[in-house]
């Protein structure tokens, strides 16, 4: 368990990538095989279950560490985890506490089921017992089943590739499915071989920059080709040897929760592979994320899903063409083949081709990007015609013209403490609009602020606050902030009604008085002018 501590607490004290993928890859590195599984296992969501409900764990650290009821919850309001106050709480460990793995770890807190209530405190008690600082807040975290690391699958990936000298989407594809450390090992699950893996395996993908002043200054206008920047899931679709498999830019394989895209076995050459979009498609139409958000996250879709949000992958661009890789060929060569594919595909198939923008200046192709929102877009690509499809994100081939993002300017009226490195901050804001004298809630965000701007926000929560509820403060609604955003829909979840998708705050606006903050029919005419 201490060398697993030690992992968390360098993933916990750095946001450079480069320092998580290095951690990951020595710990997977030195571990022992199980606790490496294990640790596989975690970081791809595989948790063990709730062993204790929170309320017992709460009476029985209170009782441990001597504390009334009150201000265990006053404790708890402070840190705003239950595991970290239980671990804080506590006296200090017994000095010859056990140094198990985490695997036996694990092994014990899933045993805790099987034992009656008073077997079940004993055995906590005499975890907290011999457990200090991290390892201990770790056993918590394992006993509540809320356990998360705060590293993506994706990055997870890399640093096991780094570790194993193997293909991160090959690890990738090994890692999808229905696995536990109960049913494979180590051994089986990264370094056996996997001529499935060899099958399936997608390409990295192309990424593209951020164009910001507009594209005057990418030259004569001929060279480049263009076409929407659909507002979907990024997809690879790789049919080979008869095996068919959806990869999202996650590198996740997400073939099961997209089974309508399996007809494209049987519409597509063998040896095929194409990169596009995943989108909601209804009566000859892409529809806005909005719909496609029901689907994801889901390992199995519904019978009613299916029919109220069918998919279609919308192809931009061919990699691999009857078993040949060919995304060393320029774009329009490529873009030419998947034509010859696409005319072939009937109609009826979830298949469409995206389809390229005509315009023969740049002022012609800005009055095109206006119109992207209507066509369920975000704006438009830019591709050079000559560009290879090459992996990751190289300035100068592929380009994304985004439409200009929307913004409100809005009242904070509650504050909660951030995690890690930001839990003695207040960072996470929910905003609201006025509706007559009333602020109602339309949105949270967390990101945007500096460091600065974020303890100066603190230092104001604190002397502001007027209602506690647990961690999260209720505040004068004083302070206004302009949060921009992506996207916005109807949402009968939300008591405004409306949902804003990407929301982060750009300006505070120390200039601006509450009562002059927008209210909330300029949102709804943001969502009238956004169809």
């Amino acid at each position: 368990m201490k060398r697993f501590a030690a992992l968390f607490a360098q993933l916990d004290t750095t946001t450079r990538t480069s320092e998580k993928v290095a951690a990951l890859a020595g710990y997977f590195r030195e571990a022992p095989e199980p606790d490496r599984l294990w640790t596989i296992a975690l970081l791809s969501g595989r948790r063990p279950k709730r062993a204790v409900v929170s309320t017992r764990l709460a009476e029985w650290a209170a009782e441990v560490a001597g504390l009334p009821a009150w201000l265990f919850e006053e404790s708890y309001a402070v840190t705003g985890d239950l595991a970290e106050t239980i671990a804080l709480i506590l006296p200090e460990p017994d000095a010859c506490g056990e140094d198990l793995a985490l695997s036996d770890w694990i092994a014990r807190i899933r045993g805790l089921a099987a034992l009656p209530e008073p077997g079940r405190r004993a055995a906590v008690l005499a975890a907290w017992a011999a457990l200090g600082g991290t390892e201990r807040f770790l056993f918590n975290k394992l006993l509540t089943g809320g356990f998360r690391m705060g590293v993506a699958q994706g990055l997870m990936v890399r640093a096991l590739a780094e570790a194993t000298g193997r293909e991160a989407a090959d690890l990738a594809l090994r890692l999808m499915g229905d696995w536990t450390p109960d049913t494979t090992t180590y051994d089986r699950l990264v370094l056996a071989e996997s001529p499935e893996a060899d099958l399936s395996r997608p390409y990295p993908f192309c990424l593209a920059h951020a164009l910001e002043d507009g594209p005057d200054a990418l030259g004569a206008p001929g060279d480049w080709a263009a076409d929407w920047k659909w507002d979907g899931i990024r997809g690879q679709a790789v049919l080979r040897g008869g095996a068919f498999a959806l990869w999202s830019r996650g590198e996740e394989l997400v073939t099961d929760r997209f089974p309508e895209l399996r007809e494209l076995a049987d519409r597509l050459p063998q040896g095929t592979v194409v990169d596009g979009e995943i989108l909601v498609w209804k009566d000859g139409r892409p529809l806005p994320f909005a719909a496609l958000q029901p689907r994801i996250g889901r390992k199995t879709v519904g019978r009613k899903l299916l029919a109220e949000a069918p998919v279609v992958l919308m192809a931009y661009d061919l990699l691999e063409d009857r078993g040949a890789d060919i995304r060393a060929q320029p774009f329009d060569a490529r873009r030419a083949r998947l034509e010859r594919i696409a005319a072939a595909v009937p109609e009826t198939a979830p298949f469409r081709i995206s389809p390229l923008i005509g315009f023969d200046d740049w002022p012609a192709l800005a009055a095109a990007r206006a119109t992207a929102t209507g066509r369920a877009a975000e704006g438009v690509m830019l591709k050079a015609r000559g560009s290879p499809y090459h992996p990751g994100r190289r300035r100068g081939d592929w380009w994304k013209w985004k439409v200009d993002p929307m913004s409100l300017d809005v009242v904070m009226v509650y504050a909660q403490a951030g995690h890690g490195r930001r839990a003695n901050l207040y960072t996470d804001f929910t905003f609201a609009l006025w509706q007559g004298n009333e602020l109602v809630p339309i949105t949270k965000a967390y990101s945007g602020l500096t460091d600065t701007e974020f303890a100066q926000v603190t230092a104001w929560v604190q002397r502001h606050t007027e209602e506690r509820f647990g961690p999260v403060r209720r505040v004068t609604p004083e302070l206004v902030f302009e949060i921009a955003f992506e996207g916005i829909q109807r949402s009968p979840r939300h008591k405004s009604g409306i949902a804003l998708r990407f929301p982060r705050m750009v300006r505070w606006r120390r200039d601006k008085p509450a009562a002059e903050a927008d209210t909330l029919a300029a949102a709804e005419a943001l969502l009238a002018a956004r169809g």
